[in-house]
């Protein structure tokens, strides 16, 4: 079975920094894209970043590029998402992900999320 379970949301000001884990377990991380997504009250829950299954690239949404920087440690299943230089449009509850693809219906696995919110 597939567990995704994400940690490190917070309240932060702007231009502060977090970081975001996500611990997976039942399955190999090798064999998938794993990405984080993030999702605000009313809209659709758009790809922040991910690391392409194989080959191991990443990929980053326009507006973190700079910001927020995607990592993994495969000895210890954990994906992180550091961010840093946080702006009030930021904020939102942040997903964790895994599939076949870095793109929203490719992935095939969610966590339940963590909120952060950027705020003075």
């Amino acid at each position: 079975q597939v567990q995704l379970v994400e940690s490190g949301g917070g309240l932060v000001q702007p231009g502060g920094s977090l970081r975001l884990s996500c611990v997976g377990s039942g399955f190999t991380w090798d064999d998938y894209a794993i990405g984080w997504f993030r999702q605000e009250p009313g809209k659709e829950r758009e790809r922040v970043s991910c690391i392409r299954r194989s080959i191991g690239s990443t990929v980053y949404a326009d507006s973190v590029k700079g910001r927020f920087t995607i990592s993994r440690d495969n000895a210890k299943n954990t994906i992180y998402l550091q961010m840093n230089s946080l702006k009030p449009e930021d904020t939102a509850v942040y997903y964790c992900a895994v599939g076949s693809g870095c793109f929203y219906y490719g992935m095939d696995y969610w966590g339940k999320g963590t909120l952060v919110t950027v705020s003075s």
